[in-house]
Formats: structure tokens, sequence, C-alpha cells
């Protein structure tokens, strides 16, 4: 599947949000990408420019294309219930984000590249598909080559990471307890933007 590999810096400054977890890294967050960046200024913004920069925010920060992330909404809003909950379980069960989300990886881009190079099993059983959704019950684990990584095995060496609710993790292992729902998402998302950009 294709993926983003421009500049993300100008993504996260052009939604205000650090999308790709770039922390101290990201500098001018407030300022506008573009020629005219430090003058421009956001300024007043319709209900569509707020739900269309809501849905871009949300489909970067994911590292999707525009047709896989309207497939997905196109999923969820077929699916009776809480258009929202199927939506963000769709976007949370994403194998590169449940590998993000254990705590393997700094950020998801980093976590899609740990997938795509093969250091990633599900069930014993290698994967290397970064939108492969993991199901309840399923395990996830890195390979020992992986845990050698020096980012890795910094990151896997520090105490205090909170996993979510719906994972549990004992060294390089993990699980899915449960699917997870929009409930579970930490980013500052407005997700009745989203369905709405769609819906219309």
């Amino acid at each position: 599947m294709a993926r983003y590999t421009g500049a993300k810096d100008r993504l996260s400054r052009r939604e205000g949000f650090d999308l790709f977890g770039k922390g101290a890294k990201l500098t001018r967050l407030n300022v506008l990408p573009g020629q005219h960046g430090p003058k421009g200024t956001r300024g007043r913004v319709s209900q569509y420019g707020t739900q269309l920069r809501e849905k871009q925010k949300t489909k970067r920060m994911y590292g999707l294309m525009e047709r896989q992330f309207k497939n997905y909404v196109a999923e969820a809003l077929k699916v009776k219930g809480n258009t929202a909950d199927v939506l963000f379980g769709i976007l949370e069960s994403r194998l590169d984000n449940v590998v993000y989300r254990l705590g393997f990886a700094n950020t998801r881009p980093q976590a899609r590249q740990l997938v795509g190079h093969k250091h990633v099993k599900v069930n014993g059983e290698r994967v290397n598909i970064p939108s492969y959704r993991v199901k309840k019950g399923d395990t996830v684990s890195l390979d020992t080559k992986a845990a050698e990584i020096p980012s890795i095995k910094k990151l896997l060496g520090e105490k205090g990471y909170i996993l979510p609710r719906w994972l549990k993790r004992k060294a390089l292992v993990g699980k899915v307890e449960r699917m997870p729902s929009r409930e579970d998402v930490v980013e500052d998302i407005n997700d009745r933007d989203i369905i709405e950009f769609y819906s219309r």
C-alpha cells in the first residue's frame, strides 16, 4: 500500500499538532508551512474547513492515504451502532498501530518499518503487512533481532510505559485482550467532524 514519503514536519505544522511523535525535535509547530508561514495566520475557518483539518490530522497520524482512510470510514458507516467506535476500532487494530501501542516503537512510522522488515509476529507467524488487523486473543511479538536494535532496546528498558487497557505485554510479547474502541484513543480527535465530513 502507498504511503507518504515527503516532509513530515510540514504536515505537523499545517495541523498545529505533533502528528508523528517527534516531541522536542519538532520545531516551529505554531508556524504555518510555506512561503508565507511566518506571516500567515490560521484565521477564521469554516465548518467544512474544520472538518477537513480534523480528517487530515487523523489520516496523517495513522499514516494512511486518502483512499484507504475513506474506505475505513465507509466500512464504519455501514455497521450498525456507534460509527466512531467502529472506525477507531479499525484504526487501532492495525498491526503497525498495535506495535506502537505496545511500546515496541517510539512512533507509528517506526512501528510500520518494524512490520515491513518482518520483525513482527502475530500468533507466531511473521506478518509484514502494516494494515493487517489483529483480533481479540491474538499475540503480537518482536523477534530477538529487533530487540537488539539500540533504539528498540533502550525503549524496552524504560519503565513506566502505560499500556492501553485493551492490550497486555510481557517482555517481547503482547496480547490483545479485547478489541479497541473510541474511548481507548488518547489523542485529541473530534470524531464527529470526520464522520460528518464523509457523510455530506
